[in-house]
């Protein structure tokens, strides 16, 4: 790959003709046209929040260097943003009026009220870029390595830079636009920030999880298709699935495995009314040490109680229920094992100790037994193995 040094531009050539699309699609250039700020393999902006773009503008005023940007050259003449897309894009945003500044007195200034020899100080300001010319993959491997301020590419971002083609641009209008009206929908149920591919992410995760293949295998076979109506239709199947089965919207259903879920419960039939009433009943449940699962273990008809990490008796519920049962036993020549106490052997009076016994719900907590001490009796450590729900 080989590179050449620039310092004769400067921040005015570089936002010449820059305009910036606050829907978030490709397309913002600037050097007159003949620069592309935000190619197919580059992350969404993501500097707007009032300090990292603020910094990059006070760096200019202040005449401290910004860092080097890369630039790579295309077969056309034309060039693209490889590094500094962040930071071209603050100081576009500062000089189009998309934000402001505070000066030193604390007053909000935007570029247009800044006096005059400051503009200028910022529209002067030298920029230190290296243009790369090589071959597709040399840009991208070379795009890989690449951190922006401390801020490395997550793996789909990576993943968007070494499949980059128009697959990904049309993936990324609908499942990386801020601006979707349903991602908030979307967002009960998927975590992450929409900008930085989290939500593409999940929904390449959902449907290669269907199909047994990587979502690196899934990118590469369809790299050149034009069409994404694949990958949007699951997406939408499993998000409707989840929404229809479960009518409420809880916190604790934000990033669930919902594509795995979806896979191996969606042919299952269920009663909504059944389903609203056991998640309510269950999340006023406090033996439940895991409520995120209780999704789950209903789709799979409340069999694997694994999931929801029953929680145990306290050793001082077990005390008491065991001073509260010995004593009464001592009392009636039986034994304090309830079970061996009505049975014809020779535990029929034995009084066992405290650590040859097990706790053990009266009324099991399956048939919404409460984990309490009303609820607990100790039974030989035999008849509580031997009892399971019965």
């Amino acid at each position: 790959m080989k590179t050449t040094l620039h310092t004769e531009w400067t921040v005015a050539d570089v936002c010449k003709g820059f305009t910036y699309n606050e829907l978030e699609g490709k397309g913002l250039f600037g050097l007159d046209g003949r620069l592309t700020i935000q190619p197919e393999y580059q992350r969404h902006y993501i500097y707007n929040d009032g300090k990292r773009d603020v910094a990059v503008i006070e760096s200019l005023l202040k005449g401290y260097p910004i860092g080097l940007i890369y630039f790579n050259r295309t077969s056309d003449g034309r060039y693209e943003v490889l590094d500094g897309q962040q930071r071209i894009t603050s100081f576009g945003r500062f000089i189009t009026g998309k934000f402001a500044i505070k000066d030193a007195d604390g007053n909000v200034q935007y570029f247009l009220s800044l006096p005059k020899e400051l503009q200028q100080k910022i529209m002067q300001s030298s920029l230190l870029i290296y243009e790369c010319e090589g071959e597709e993959k040399e840009i991208k491997e070379w795009f890989k390595t690449i951190n922006i301020v401390g801020i490395p590419l997550n793996e789909q971002e990576l993943r968007n830079a070494i499949y980059s083609g128009e697959f990904v641009t049309a993936a990324k209008r609908v499942f990386s636009n801020s601006q979707n009206a349903e991602v908030q929908k979307w967002s009960h149920y998927v975590k992450g920030d929409v900008k930085r591919q989290e939500y593409l992410a999940e929904a390449l995760k959902w449907v290669c999880v269907s199909k047994g293949i990587t979502i690196d295998t899934y990118m590469s076979q369809h790299r050149r298709d034009t069409s994404i109506g694949e990958l949007e239709n699951y997406f939408r199947s499993v998000i409707d699935w989840v929404s229809t089965t479960f009518t409420m919207v809880e916190r604790d259903m934000c990033g669930l495995e919902w594509g795995r879920l979806y896979e191996t419960y969606h042919k299952t039939p269920y009663s909504i009314n059944h389903v609203t009433e056991r998640v309510l009943a269950l999340q006023a449940d406090e033996s439940i040490k895991c409520p995120r699962n209780i999704y789950e273990y209903i789709l799979g008809g409340e069999q694997d109680k694994s999931l929801l990490q029953i929680r145990l008796f306290e050793e001082s519920t077990k005390r008491a229920a065991y001073t509260r049962q010995t004593e009464a036993a001592k009392e009636k020549g039986i034994s304090n094992c309830p079970l061996c106490a009505i049975g014809d052997n020779a535990n029929k009076t034995r009084i066992y100790k405290l650590n040859e016994m097990d706790a053990d719900h009266v009324t099991a907590w399956s048939r919404g037994g409460a984990t309490s001490i009303e609820n607990c009796e100790m039974l030989c450590k035999t008849h509580n193995r031997s009892k399971g729900n019965k």
